[in-house]
């Protein structure tokens, strides 16, 4: 274990919160590489919750780097937010980093977001309205805030007129540039011991041979490039991200990890061919309590989907899978999982990209035995009803991908590794 990407390899909130905070334990740095506070990474601890956002998920173990890398989007009112939240909450978040190159979300990025959402009506993408999207655009377009630039208030003052005039060319925004720059000059001021120039301390990281994890937000299916476009997020959510987004190099990652729930979920807009339509999608979706953490709204719930992680295990590399909430399918007589989509009258097994096939594909399912709602008392795989153990095997062999941990609760401990040498990363 020494440099290792975790991502998500469905449509998102596969649980990747509670999995970077346990692999943290034998960590030295947890870096996020993309998205922004439209992220929601959950860790239960002691029966108590930590909602994180922005700052790494490797926050509550002590000692560890939390670095935010140049790839993510940072509302600064919710950083600070966050910061002050967890120090109230006894987490002292010292070693904290901020990338210099980190862009910046403005407060009419926000209000841009809303616009569109309601301009595309039955069309909308379903997003959070956090302002990420315009933020990633200003970033494209180079006339983007960076991090660095809250610390400098003739270029701050400069590039905030830029941005803005562009917007008000299009949207009635009513923003003042003197309000924002006041304000945004004292944020500056409160984050100025965060900002630094952060690839040069995951440098120093990989030369001393330290292990550090790369935190991945949302799902591969959401990538900008290789997700259900337009239905995704503005970031590449993929395990390529990870290397964009803090400047490490491809050949410094050692292992790529990929989290997948024991079913598929989706929360807001866009193609999802196992959804559940019935009774069945109800409990799931009660039984994993699937709310979203960021915006609090109800996930589709579905049949696990073998074509989508065939497709995550392809474009992320996947060396290994994490299945979480195995046990929600607990007392369920029987269950399904997707091997294939049927379109047009024939049966595909690629992750097809075009946005005009999907109303069209149908899954293609197995149906297997279910277990007891109890079947989790075991310690060990082995010890494990028949019917769980061949679930299982069936992911593993649709996915081509080795399942490396089991969980089977909310809490940070209850991970079960199904492998000797996946058992070390724990240790």
């Amino acid at each position: 274990m020494s440099s290792i990407i975790v991502v998500g390899a469905q449509w998102g909130d596969e649980g990747k919160g509670r999995i970077i905070d346990a692999l943290a334990k034998k960590a030295d740095a947890v870096v996020r590489f993309q998205g922004g506070s439209n992220a929601g990474h959950t860790v239960v601890v002691n029966g108590e919750k930590f909602v994180f956002h922005l700052i790494p998920s490797g926050a509550l173990r002590r000692g560890k780097k939390c670095i935010i890398g140049n790839g993510v989007v940072v509302d600064p009112r919710e950083l600070l937010s966050e910061i002050e939240s967890l120090n109230l909450r006894g987490i002292r978040v010292d070693s904290l980093y901020l990338s210099s190159n980190a862009h910046v979300i403005m407060p009419y990025h926000q209000k841009i977001e809303e616009i569109e959402e309601e301009q595309r009506g039955k069309n909308r993408i379903g997003t959070t309205r956090k302002g990420v999207g315009p933020a990633y655009v200003d970033k494209a377009a180079r006339r983007g805030i960076r991090a660095v630039d809250l610390l400098d208030k003739e270029i701050l003052n400069s590039k905030l007129r830029m941005s803005l005039q562009f917007w008000k060319n299009s949207f009635e925004l009513g923003f003042s540039v003197e309000a924002i720059l006041e304000e945004y000059l004292e944020y500056g001021r409160r984050l100025e011991k965060f900002i630094v120039d952060t690839s040069l301390i995951i440098h120093e990281l990989v030369k001393e041979d330290k292990v550090i994890l790369f935190e991945g937000a949302q799902g591969s299916l959401l990538d900008v490039d290789h997700g259900t476009y337009p239905f995704v997020t503005s970031s590449n959510a993929t395990a390529g991200g990870a290397c964009t987004g803090t400047g490490v190099g491809p050949t410094q990652i050692d292992q790529v990890l990929g989290v997948a729930k024991a079913y598929t979920t989706r929360v807001g807009e866009g193609p999802f061919p196992t959804e559940i339509h019935n009774e069945v999608g109800e409990l799931i979706q009660k039984r994993g309590q699937e709310y979203g953490a960021t915006t609090g709204r109800a996930r589709r719930c579905g049949w696990f989907d073998g074509v989508a992680l065939r497709y995550a295990v392809r474009v992320n590399g996947l060396d290994g899978l994490i299945l979480t909430k195995l046990d929600i399918l607990g007392g369920l007589s029987r269950i399904k999982i997707c091997t294939a989509y049927r379109y047009r009258g024939k049966v595909i097994q690629d992750f097809p990209l075009e946005a005009s096939h999907w109303q069209e594909c149908e899954p293609v399912y197995e149906e297997m035995e279910g277990w007891d709602d109890d079947a989790f008392e075991a310690k060990r795989i082995e010890d494990f009803p028949r019917p769980i153990q061949k679930y299982l095997n069936r992911i593993e062999e649709i996915g081509g991908v080795p399942i490396l941990f089991l969980s089977v609760s909310a809490e940070r401990d209850n991970l079960l590794a199904l492998r000797q040498d996946s058992a070390a990363l724990l240790a």
